[in-house]
């Protein structure tokens, strides 16, 4: 027939009416669809998979690091522990609700801990005293001065922060590419697409020429225009997947989550009995900066051995650490993961080729005089466009309004870009989530960088005359500490008087 009332393929003699060409266009839409549904399978698994594997792995650690930490302190300091139990748990509720995209910050979080467990284990050891709540507050204000645990806290904050950090950001990254993924490989088709993708599959029908595949320039030129605004996705993709990479890193690093939990337990222990050594010594510094408090009515030989802390771990071995050497879980999810992500930097602007190289899609590149250029057998002239929206303003194939986005894609650019500005904060050991909206290149909450400030320790507090008084504790501050005893300083000034001028 004269094919007059044709739409898409070229009117001319054909074996093909309106109704199977409309007909044509409807098969050639699923064929679009399931063409981009196989080719993004991989990606969209890859991401959903390693999603759940790392998230699996995380909650788990977070969950047998509580459970080993329970178990070992039961054992070694049972009824204390017991009876403080909710301090250490309250530590893990916190560290999973931060896990978990809670507005946690860790720094705050870990020194309140520590301030908890200072003012348990003060009474613990000095049950002799009657200590009041105003009197456990002023002992907190003295922490970073009186060192209790020694320099486990800070270490524990350093590492545990950065290893936090690093977990969620890249679990969140993860979340995120899957969510792209997903949303991107099912865009649309334009109706430009489907007449340029109906003409190229299945207009040959019409003539009689069912075995003669598409031309493979033709099909690159009529995918690129389907998938222009696809295209215009990899930069920003690109730089998501780099940054990915980026937290892998420390991932793998020796302050990994997986090496920074599993001794925790030890770690805690350790500061507890460095209190615990220096327990008279502590008491005394107390006394001088918050007053001698009032006696309870029992003394402290009364009390039972079981009472206090009185157990200790095995000395714990540095070598004994996890390292990115020893092949542990955490390793083997990242070299995986990271493999796949070097994989699909570029993947969607090679769409268009990877679609071409289907073999019933279209031809191989050197049957190029042999394959179907849109309106009969030959060799397809127009040369092969470059990718983008912008480049497809004369596509031969596919009219393409290159003044349109298409909204979805650039919504999905948008995540990407806010996610990977996340990601590069997280390398350098910031949480953006509690950075400060008038300095946004310092991280004023979870984290400060890798670099640690080194601190000149101070034992000047040692020789520091105690205050009289208790009531004067909430008048005192920090400072009040480190005063000099008035009377030595009376007298040290009488005998200077003494001394002739010279």
């Amino acid at each position: 027939m004269s094919g007059e009332d044709l739409r898409v393929c070229i009117p001319q003699k054909t074996c093909c009416n309106a109704e199977m060409e409309e007909n044509l266009s409807q098969r050639s839409s699923r064929d679009f669809e399931k063409l981009m549904d196989d080719t993004s399978e991989e990606l969209r698994d890859t991401f959903m998979t390693g999603h759940k594997r790392f998230d699996d792995f995380f909650l788990e650690l977070l969950e047998n690091t509580e459970r080993s930490l329970n178990e070992m302190f039961l054992r070694t300091y049972g009824k204390p522990y017991l009876q403080n139990a909710e301090v250490f748990q309250g530590l893990f509720a916190e560290l999973k609700r931060y896990y978990a995209g809670g507005n946690v910050n860790l720094e705050e979080m870990l020194n309140d801990f520590w301030v908890r467990l200072l003012e348990r284990m003060f009474q613990l050891l000095n049950s002799q005293y009657l200590i009041t709540e105003d009197y456990l507050e002023c002992i907190g204000k003295y922490v970073e001065q009186l060192k209790p645990f020694g320099d486990v806290p800070k270490k524990l904050k350093s590492q545990v922060t950065r290893a936090f950090i690093a977990a969620r950001t890249f679990v969140q990254g993860l979340m995120v590419g899957r969510e792209v993924a997903n949303r991107v490989s099912k865009v649309t088709m334009s109706s430009a697409c489907v007449s340029g993708f109906t003409k190229m599959l299945y207009c040959s029908y019409c003539q009689g020429l069912f075995t003669l595949k598409p031309c493979n320039n033709y099909c690159l030129n009529v995918m690129k225009g389907c998938l222009a605004n696809q295209a215009d996705l990899d930069p920003e993709w690109s730089k998501y997947i780099d940054a990915m990479l980026l937290v892998t890193e420390r991932l793998e690093g020796p302050f990994n989550i997986e090496s920074v939990m599993e001794p925790i337990d030890v770690k805690i222990s350790e500061a507890i009995m460095n209190m615990q050594e220096n327990s008279m010594q502590l008491s005394y510094q107390v006394f001088q900066g918050c007053g001698q408090p009032k006696p309870s009515g029992m003394s402290r030989s009364s009390r039972s051995v079981s009472d206090t802390f009185s157990g200790r771990f095995s000395p714990y071995n540095p070598e004994e650490l996890p390292t990115a050497a020893a092949a542990t879980r955490l390793d083997r999810l990242v070299t995986d993961v990271k493999e796949k992500l070097k994989k699909f930097r570029k993947f969607w602007s090679s769409l268009p080729e990877a679609f071409c190289q289907e073999e019933h899609v279209a031809a191989a590149e050197s049957t190029e005089d042999d394959c179907w250029n849109g309106r009969d057998k030959g060799r397809y002239v127009p040369e092969v466009l470059k990718d983008g929206l912008t480049n497809q303003a004369n596509n031969p194939e596919v009219s393409v309004d290159i003044s349109r986005p298409d909204t979805q894609i650039r919504q999905q650019i948008m995540a990407l870009r806010v996610m990977t500005n996340k990601l590069k904060n997280a390398y350098d050991g910031n949480d953006i989530f509690f950075q400060d909206s008038n300095d946004e290149s310092s991280g004023s909450g979870s984290g400060s960088g890798f670099t640690e400030t080194s601190v000149t320790e101070s034992n000047s507090f040692i020789t520091d005359a105690p205050i009289q008084e208790a009531e004067k504790t909430e008048e005192s501050s920090p400072a009040s500490i480190v005063q000099p005893n008035l009377l030595l300083l009376l007298v040290f000034t009488a005998l200077a008087l003494k001394e002739p001028w010279r």
